[in-house]
């Protein structure tokens, strides 16, 4: 049922124009384009938009308070990143936006590679970045349902800290969901332990499968504390009226990535993670796995978030869509370009086959 699973859209949040093969205008990331794409998002089912981050990139968080005063639903995904925000500050304007909106807020914590030294941070070796993630998503949560909280940490510490405005249930949500991703062992350590959601990227049915019953046994391994983990997928979704159109499509755009007149699609510059060396590798057993999956577009988009494609009409992604909410998949992030034609034609055309 569509009232059992979320489906958020995908907001780029980049100052270059024609991301991946996005329509190529000045006024792309202007604050009337982009309210225009959260509007035509309220008006085709969608909850929201996981929202781009990444130096480089104008700040996330003032792009989500801006859509929410411009929106009366519009929920954003904000992406942040611990050592780019204290533990303490990030709280207090997450509550305070999550006060302001009626409760929309939702984040998305990123403890990838990224410019660091430019905004005056810095990371030891793996096992150091994902402590330090782990202590941020503890911190805050704490800080958000806690009173007068003293944490001494090995990377963070508060001391009598109280964040106001405090954050009122609604339901049973005490708190914006922690959504998290990552492959590697630590990475998965921290979901296990941390998160409220993990984030997949694209990979086939039997993947996510084996991933699933992993975190799920990692979480009882580690005495998670919390409700069970949630789970969701970050895809990119490619939707034609016909079969034979989608296909001609995507290929096309592969063609065009090939020569490099496709937008940007290199997005994580800063090194190869374990996750995108998963889709990388992908491609190597084939451009179509499970029934739909093509894999080709990650060998020109560097294998970030959103590299491999769910091809079809609408029947066709919306079937796939179901096998992967049938191993537990709740939270679905989408998207292609062009962003707006495409929030209008996938949310009358896809969304409605999910209920």
């Amino acid at each position: 049922m569509i009232s059992q699973s979320e489906f958020l859209w995908y907001i780029p949040n980049d100052v270059k124009s024609g991301h991946r093969g996005d329509a190529v205008d000045p006024n792309h990331n202007s604050l009337d384009t982009l309210t225009l794409q959260a509007k035509a998002m309220e008006d085709n089912g969608w909850k929201g938009a996981l929202l781009g981050t990444g130096w480089g990139r104008p700040d996330t968080f003032t792009l989500a308070t801006a859509l929410v005063a411009r929106t009366e639903t519009f929920e954003p995904l904000i992406a942040v990143r611990p050592g780019y925000w204290k533990p303490a500050n990030f709280a207090s304007a997450a509550a305070t936006l999550d006060h302001l909106s009626g409760g929309r807020v939702r984040v998305n914590v990123v403890s990838g590679p990224d410019a660091l030294a430019a905004y005056g941070d810095k990371e030891g070796d793996q096992a150091q970045r994902y402590a330090r993630t782990k202590e941020f998503m503890r911190l805050t949560r704490r800080l958000w349902t806690e009173e007068d909280v003293t944490f001494r940490g090995e990377h963070f510490e508060v001391e009598g800290s109280t964040v106001v405005p405090r954050l009122e249930p609604i339901g049973d949500r005490r708190h914006p969901k922690l959504y998290f991703g990552g492959a590697s062992p630590a990475a998965e350590q921290v979901a296990a332990t941390e998160a409220d959601v993990q984030l997949f990227w694209g990979e086939p049915l039997d993947g996510v499968r084996e991933r699933i019953e992993r975190l799920k046994q990692l979480s009882k391994t580690l005495d998670r504390d919390l409700a069970p983990l949630e789970f969701g997928l970050r895809i990119t979704t490619l939707v034609r009226d016909t079969t034979e159109q989608a296909w001609a499509d995507a290929e096309a755009k592969v063609a065009n990535m090939a020569v490099g007149s496709a937008g940007s699609w290199q997005d994580h510059r800063h090194g190869v993670a374990v996750g995108q060396q998963r889709l990388l590798d992908l491609a190597g057993k084939g451009d179509v796995l499970d029934d739909n999956l093509y894999t080709a577009p990650g060998k020109y988009g560097g294998g970030g978030a959103g590299t491999t494609w769910l091809v079809g009409s609408a029947e066709d992604v919306a079937r796939s869509l179901r096998k992967y909410r049938a191993l537990g998949i709740s939270h679905f992030v989408l998207s292609d370009t062009p962003y707006l034609a495409e929030i209008q034609r996938q949310g009358s055309q896809l969304l409605p086959l999910m209920i």
